[in-house]
């Protein structure tokens, strides 16, 4: 157990480029210097973290946290997951529970980004052994929809926008592939939410990852997949913070009659744990 443990956080660390953030602190440095904001100094590039005790600070945190708000977005180029630790840690909680507890069924996310956050289902499944689930990974890859809820009006996370958002199925696999995680049990899900879960190939869900932004896609996910999760198998909600997302979350709830309790994770995400079929 110690060394599946040792392995799980250096892929953590991983994915969240732990392992060399100080080579963003030189990135942003040089940077500076090019825009005549600095001026190139080799002590200070090499010895980037004493020299610049703040930003190293502030990078640190920003990884643990999370991403919340755009200047802490400059990193996204390095990372292959926007999640925090405790996101991450709560993704391997979940299915450490589910095989001990023998809950049927495949994982699911719903809006990968990266795939860091299926990158590391995928590999919670490897290190514990877990041969027989499949991954799923359900996006557009074309980025958020352009909003046509109401509710959704004020949050365009579209690609016109935001276009490091969308990144492409090959990029994805290609980080699979990285870590050696890439086989047939990892399948993709290609297209808008509202067109391709209704009709999924998931028969049963042990874990169910909602990570979609928005009023609709979180609807949409929740009304085409939840009726699949098993008892005892977890939901988890990545932007619970975000007022649309939570609205469609609560509507949801209520009209299904479901009272498992939310609990909270980090300063957005929340999980719950399906106890029965509603």
């Amino acid at each position: 157990m110690a060394n599946t443990d040792r392995y799980l956080r250096l892929l953590r660390k991983s994915l969240l480029n732990q392992l060399y953030l100080d080579n963003e602190l030189r990135i942003q440095y040089l940077l500076k210097c090019l825009s005549g904001d600095e001026e190139y100094a080799p002590a200070g590039f090499l010895d980037i973290i004493a020299r610049r005790p703040e930003a190293w600070a502030q990078l640190q945190q920003w990884r643990r946290d999370g991403w919340a708000d755009n200047e802490a977005m400059a990193g996204i180029p390095y990372s292959r997951t926007m999640l925090s630790e405790s996101r991450l840690d709560n993704i391997a909680d979940c299915v450490r529970n589910i095989i001990a507890d023998g809950v049927p069924g495949d994982l699911i996310e719903c809006g990968v980004w990266r795939g860091g956050g299926a990158v590391f289902m995928k590999g919670v499944l490897e290190a514990l052994g877990d041969r027989d689930r499949t991954v799923w990974l359900a996006d557009s890859f074309q980025g958020l929809p352009v909003p046509s809820e109401e509710l959704d009006l004020g949050l365009d996370l579209s690609r016109e926008l935001y276009p490091h958002l969308a990144v492409s199925r090959a990029e994805v696999e290609r980080v699979f592939r990285d870590y050696e995680l890439l086989d047939e049990r990892v399948r993709f899900l290609e297209g808008w939410f509202r067109d391709t879960l209704p009709g999924a190939p998931v028969e049963t869900i042990a874990l169910l990852r909602l990570d979609g932004d928005l009023y609709e896609s979180t609807r949409d996910a929740l009304q085409a997949l939840y009726q699949r999760v098993a008892p005892g198998g977890y939901v988890i909600i990545d932007d619970y913070f975000l007022p649309p997302c939570r609205r469609a979350v609560e509507e949801f709830r209520e009209a299904a009659g479901i009272d498992d309790a939310i609990v909270r994770i980090d300063w957005t995400g929340v999980f719950w744990r399906r106890s029965h079929p509603p």
